[in-house]
């Protein structure tokens, strides 16, 4: 069964409606509980690992597991958008944040893992169902809206951190991350009858007269999937590992100590915001999609190069590739938007793509971390991170040329290069 909101219709650009706002609205509502409950425990995961019990070991199981549930049940979320549309999907995604935040929080070792498995599954899910909605009912406008959707995140993600602790030293730990679920219940409450009406919209909607894409045009579209998902492979592993090591990093190299460092690198998450809007004003300017992920595979770049050549200048460095970072991922997604020739296809399109960049995401920290114990030092490490992007660098440029298949058999196109 195919929900009539995955169909292959292309219902256009719902913001010239007061309603269309306002589904903007739920929308990043929604996006602020994708990344903030992760970003909510490693700020207290020292309290959380005394309070419970936990070894080390045990406490990085918790900050990796919602990672590992992103590259396993991808696929799994992408069928569930297809059966019962992304409008009740983004709903159980909702209710699995809030679930598991609480869950998380009870205070015991079993429900700690369980609640951040359940968090875990409903932010897969809010993963695969949220590019669906831009790419349905915001197509025209998708790299502002795939912006305002990654900056929210990031800015999700800002509060949490810098917030939890704070939290945690007036009401303790377990009442900190629980209260984090309060965003749960703002996102619900919008979402709700947003969701309804936006299901009642596309069921009512016309079959698609949209003829069938030719063999060139899937061929193409297979060859675009294939490409971003190596970009995306190369972005979530360089993102994750530095955001598990640059601390680290910036206190051995640079020679200060573990609460300055953790301060020096937080310019890399704070920075994420400006780049996701940049990618827009960029692209409304006329720049092509070619130049601007260039642009920002550069500054990316620029962190594992800087940190290894030039480490005076780190706060450059964790600027520049910060909001690289932010800017990469609405790029990647912006794209799958733009080209997909169908809600369906960019569906599936979307799911390959997490499920591979998340797989290797995944591993990427401990890997990391292998490679600096092996070497004693992080050389290598950076080294390692800078082939990661090059790769994103490389196959990002060639997923954003100017598509060759006749205009007809692609919802959008980029300005040519």
């Amino acid at each position: 069964m195919r929900s009539a909101s995955d169909g292959g219709t292309r219902p256009g650009n719902v913001l010239t409606t007061s309603a269309g706002w306002g589904a903007l609205g739920a929308l990043l509502l929604v996006a602020l509980n994708l990344r903030a409950p992760i970003t909510s425990l490693p700020p207290v995961v020292d309290q959380v690992a005394a309070g419970l019990g936990l070894s080390s070991a045990g406490a990085g199981l918790l900050t990796s597991v919602p990672v590992l549930c992103f590259a396993l049940f991808t696929p799994t979320a992408a069928v569930l958008v297809g059966r019962l549309g992304p409008e009740r999907t983004i709903l159980l995604a909702l209710l699995g944040v809030l679930g598991g935040t609480l869950l998380r929080s009870t205070g015991s070792v079993p429900t700690a893992l369980a609640g951040t498995a359940v968090l875990g599954l409903g932010i897969t899910l809010g993963n695969v169902a949220v590019p669906v909605v831009i790419a349905r009912d915001f197509q025209r406008r998708a790299a502002a809206v795939t912006g305002a959707y990654t900056a929210t995140m990031n800015v999700g993600s800002t509060f949490t951190t810098l917030l939890t602790v704070p939290l945690a030293v007036v009401f303790g730990w377990q009442w900190a991350l629980a209260g984090w679920g309060l965003l749960a219940v703002a996102a619900l409450a919008v979402w709700v009858p947003t969701g309804r009406a936006l299901a009642a919209r596309h069921a009512g909607a016309p079959p698609s007269a949209t003829a069938a894409p030719t063999a060139g045009a899937l061929g193409a579209q297979r060859r675009l999937v294939v490409l971003l998902a190596f970009a995306f492979a190369g972005q979530a592993s360089g993102y994750y590992a530095m955001t598990a090591w640059l601390p680290a990093i910036l206190a051995d190299r640079l020679g200060i100590d573990a609460a300055a460092a953790g301060g020096a690198a937080a310019p890399f998450q704070l920075a994420a915001v400006a780049g996701a809007f940049l990618v827009p004003i960029g692209m409304v300017g006329r720049l092509s999609a070619r130049t601007v992920a260039t642009g920002l595979s550069v500054m990316w770049l620029s962190l594992p190069v800087g940190l290894l050549v030039a480490p005076g200048a780190w706060w450059l460095w964790v600027c520049l590739a910060g909001a690289a970072q932010g800017g990469n991922f609405t790029v990647i997604f912006t794209l799958i938007a733009q080209r997909s020739p169908s809600v369906a296809t960019a569906r599936r399109a979307s799911a390959v793509v997490q499920t591979a960049g998340y797989a290797c995401a995944a591993t990427a920290p401990t890997v990391l971390g292998a490679v600096h114990e092996a070497t004693g030092g992080w050389t290598a490490p950076l080294l390692v991170v800078a082939v990661l992007l090059a790769i994103m660098a490389v196959t990002l440029w060639v997923a954003s040329a100017r598509p060759r298949t006749p205009s007809s058999l692609w919802v959008h196109d980029t300005p040519p290069d």
